[in-house]
């Protein structure tokens, strides 16, 4: 009984857990794409019509559409070429292979090496072409009008509704791979790196149901998450800088140039009345948001119309015209891994570190980081060192000789 079970139990696939709530939406999304798709197609035909409204690939092109919006199957290009290259397949299979078994056969045949050559695989696609060849004599009749009704028709249909419906629910589509957090150690020494992804995908050889840029997220995450199981307990709190520069968002543009010069530091946090940080200016915001003359940086005119257009008022020429605004900040509970893969990731040197309603209390600096890693890494290793003996004397002979 116990292999019986042990057998059934492999032939389940592995699933990611899914909320009750995300499998209410996906069938909702299939009910609102198919029902929608078919209304719309034979409201457009009219009654007494033998061509079909809907055709059946579509219920398949709705389970990706809808239940794995994030899939590299599911995507606009993948149903609308991959559908489209399919029926015309299997249309000219049906028309010069007498065979329909033979002709069915070549036509999905033929589907799946065009659309993997052009980079629009959908599973679907495939009962698209074995449809034309196979559909029987309402469809063989439309020759390849068949392209363009039903299937031209049935695509777009159901991918505007796809596009509306996902993006209501919350689901990007089309989807954008989600960001990789930055590798928490320099690549070359430990970690993957990019090269290596795509090095294992090339060696790998084989289609995923995952987007690289998905798959290196995932795969980033994990190497995080590992990284912070194993970091010591220090925290951002206990490597901050205090005694902090920084500067009014009404700051003149020379200002700020000046303070950066004389304090030798490539970013200044932006706070308001109550220390908020609202921004931060970098050397960087001054060298590509501003224009530049012999007494220093200044707002051109383009500047002045963008942020004149977009605030509804004309700039300044201060801190707040060229800022970021979209500050990536620390929090001085985090642990210096976490500190060190959003260093990493927002690609600055500095970064503030921001208390209760976001009030400055002080910026980390990339070498203050390195610092401390190094220290702890350090410790981390003395300690390793001083119990290797005691671990030893409690294995075997053979085995402490050879950690010895």
């Amino acid at each position: 009984m116990r292999l019986v079970m042990s057998f059934l139990r492999r032939l389940l696939p592995e699933h990611a857990p899914v909320s009750p709530r995300e499998r209410v939406r996906a069938a909702c999304g299939a009910l609102a794409g198919l029902l929608g798709t078919g209304l719309v197609a034979r409201a457009a035909l009219g009654t007494g019509v033998e061509l079909p409204a809907l055709i059946a690939p579509m219920g398949a092109s709705a389970v990706l559409l809808f239940a794995v919006p994030s899939s590299p199957l599911a995507q606009p290009w993948s149903i609308l070429g991959g559908n489209l290259v399919a029926s015309v397949v299997g249309v000219t299979a049906g028309l010069f292979i007498h065979d329909p078994l033979v002709a069915a056969a070549l036509a999905g045949a033929g589907a799946i090496a065009v659309m993997m050559a052009l980079r629009c695989l959908h599973p679907p696609s495939g009962a698209v072409a074995l449809t034309a060849v196979l559909g029987g004599p309402a469809i063989h009749d439309l020759g390849y009008g068949f392209v363009l009704w039903p299937v031209g028709a049935n695509t777009i249909l159901i991918l505007g509704i796809a596009l509306l419906f996902n993006n209501l629910t919350g689901r990007s589509y089309p989807h954008v791979a989600h960001a990789a957090p930055a590798a928490p150690t320099p690549e070359g020494r430990f970690g993957l790196s990019s090269a290596d992804i795509d090095a294992a995908l090339e060696d790998y050889d084989q289609v995923l149901d995952i987007g690289r840029g998905d798959l290196e997220a995932l795969l980033r995450r994990a190497q995080l998450s590992a990284v912070m199981r194993r970091s010591g307990p220090a925290t951002c709190a206990s490597i901050l800088t205090r005694d902090v520069v920084g500067i009014a968002p009404e700051a003149p543009l020379r200002e700020a140039l000046a303070l950066l010069r004389r304090h030798h530091i490539k970013m200044l946090p932006v706070t308001d009345e109550s220390a908020r940080v609202i921004g931060v200016l970098t050397q960087t915001d001054l060298m590509d948001k501003a224009e530049w003359d012999g007494r220093g940086p200044r707002l051109g005119l383009a500047r002045r119309w963008q942020l004149t257009l977009g605030r509804g008022r004309a700039p300044h020429g201060c801190a707040a015209d060229v800022m970021t605004t979209e500050v990536e900040s620390l929090r001085p509970e985090m642990s210096l891994a976490q500190v060190a893969a959003r260093m990493a990731q927002s690609g600055h040197h500095h970064l503030p570190v921001v208390g209760p309603e976001g009030r400055l209390m002080g910026v980390v600096s990339q070498s203050d980081l390195v610092a401390a890693l190094l220290t702890e890494a350090a410790t981390r290793d003395a300690g390793n060192r001083d119990t290797a003996p005691e671990r030893a004397e409690r294995l075997p002979a053979g085995l402490a000789a050879g950690i010895a």
